[in-house]
């Protein structure tokens, strides 16, 4: 399964934000056996964004976009996606309900600001997804997203985006196959066995260099498991190798 990611938002191109969506997303689809074909950020710009999806769409098995969604001024990736399919843009009402729901909670929690900033939210507007569209009700958050046709359309906000993910999950997959090996020896020196490697097996494998102490990464690919295994016990008796180093949550800074 070929997937395109596009991540929109002003603040992204401008260095404000910080990309963690993308990577997110990538890693998530590569580990059910996607294949990510592409990533590109773009602009605010409601036509570039019709005409990224238009074409995106028959060309990809699925387009997964993120960020502008709600009901201010930029937030227009509703109104591009439908643009894209010739689909007009209209209040859902599971969304709205789901949308006043979430504010009547929100009130109850929070009456001091509600009371303090005068919070005022338009259901119409933030409930308005494609004709046609299956909504996608954001349980952490607002604004909903939707599915429509290949074309899934998530919040920008990390941890909105995550959970709404996890609702189509299961829809993504393929056959590619991962292993990843990690190791103290400089990419500068598996030259030769690289070349063996790939003699030997139907394979792709990259190399990754990482600043010291922390070890260099290689990761094997492939569409038949058993080849990828065969590849990686290969390799792994051929280099010196280390466990994998502690992970670390990726920073949101939006």
């Amino acid at each position: 399964m070929d997937v395109a990611l596009l991540t929109i938002g002003d603040e992204l191109l401008s260095g404000d934000t910080e990309n963690t969506n993308a990577s997110w997303l990538a890693r998530q689809l590569t580990a059910r056996g996607a294949t990510v074909q592409r990533i590109l950020v773009v602009p605010d710009e409601q036509q570039l964004i019709a005409d990224t999806i238009r074409e995106w769409s028959s060309t990809f098995d699925a387009v997964i976009t993120t960020g502008g969604l709600g009901g201010t001024h930029d937030d227009i990736t509703m109104e591009a996606v439908a643009g894209a399919f010739g689909q007009s843009v209209d209040v859902n009402d599971a969304a709205r309900e789901d949308v006043l729901e979430t504010m009547a909670q929100y009130r109850a929690d929070h009456p001091e600001l509600v009371e303090t900033y005068d919070l005022r939210v338009d259901p119409d507007a933030q409930a308005s997804i494609p004709a046609g569209a299956e909504p996608l009700l954001n349980e952490v958050g607002l604004s909903p997203g939707c599915i429509l046709e290949t074309v899934f359309v998530l919040p920008g906000i990390p941890d909105e985006m995550r959970a709404m993910f996890d609702q189509i999950a299961d829809q993504f997959g393929g056959d590619r196959i991962t292993e990843t090996l990690y190791t103290p020896v400089p990419e500068g020196a598996m030259g030769e066995t690289f070349a063996e490697l790939h003699e030997r097996f139907e394979i792709v494998a990259g190399s990754y260099p990482a600043r010291r102490p922390a070890p260099n990464r290689i990761k094997l690919v492939g569409t038949d498991k058993q080849t990828v295994v065969d590849a990686t016990a290969w390799l792994a008796d051929r280099i010196e190798t280390v466990a994998e180093p502690p992970q670390t949550d990726d920073v949101e800074v939006k």
